[in-house]
């Protein structure tokens, strides 16, 4: 009855909706974890991202796989530590390229950061710790309809952030999501579709950030870009703590 009750919520993630193809970061491209190939090829590719749960949300905010993605709920295999990092120099933009977003999912784009331990992020997991901060957040702009996964619904959409130019040099866990809002009277509450990277950061200063939240933990059910309706004209709050500027 587990296995059956697992292999349907492996199928429900199939039938929709979309994830991180690619990026560029420090000047390299770098193809992310793909979880309808990798977990099939033999030896497996090493790559700087997590493995996810395929294209399909996690709904559930209280749960380990609304950090990095994962089925650990529903009993397939959660996220993990992967094998490499993207070396950066603090100050960079990262380019983040998604699979073709559906039209029907509006929302915002959210990026976090972590400092991992000195020896890397390849053997750690952050777990219940509060150790993320925000570095990217784009909503919706004013009650219009566009919206941060506008541009992703058209081939060559990117997503954007910034490696804060003033924090250490070291290993950093990057958290990068969409949130996908529906109407609260046909399908209450949000999907989140998150994913992890791993970064070596070079150059930099050395503040620390504060306003440090954990996953999960920094979204709660009731929140109101969580409860949002995006059917209606009104504005929109990104949910988690504040933005981290140096």
């Amino acid at each position: 009855m587990k296995y059956i009750a697992s292999a349907l919520a492996f199928a429900t993630a199939v039938s929709a909706h979309g994830y991180v193809n690619n990026a560029t970061i420090g000047g390299k491209d770098y193809v992310f974890y793909q979880p309808y190939q990798d977990q099939y090829m033999n030896p497996k590719p090493q790559r700087i991202s997590r493995p996810i749960q395929g294209n399909g949300p996690i709904e559930n905010v209280a749960i380990s796989d609304v950090q990095c993605g994962g089925y650990a709920a529903g009993g397939l295999a959660g996220s993990s530590p992967a094998a490499l990092h993207a070396e950066v120099a603090a100050g960079t933009d990262v380019k983040l390229a998604w699979t073709l977003w559906p039209d029907s999912h509006v929302g915002p784009t959210v990026t976090y950061m972590a400092k991992c331990p000195d020896a890397g992020c390849n053997n750690w997991m952050p777990e219940s710790q509060a150790v993320w901060f925000k570095v990217q957040e784009e909503g919706r702009q004013g009650t219009s309809n566009t919206w941060a996964v506008t541009p992703l619904m058209k081939a060559g959409g990117l997503v954007t952030y910034t490696v804060p130019k003033c924090i250490a040099p070291g290993y950093y866990l990057v958290r990068h999501e969409i949130i996908a809002l529906h109407s609260a009277y046909a399908y209450p509450g949000a999907q989140f579709y998150p994913g992890c990277h791993q970064l070596k950061v070079t150059g930099g200063g050395s503040t620390k950030p504060a306003d440090l939240v954990a996953f999960p933990g920094a979204y709660k059910a009731a929140d109101p870009g969580i409860t949002y309706d995006s059917y209606k004209a009104q504005a929109y709050t990104i949910p988690g703590p504040k933005k981290f500027t140096c």
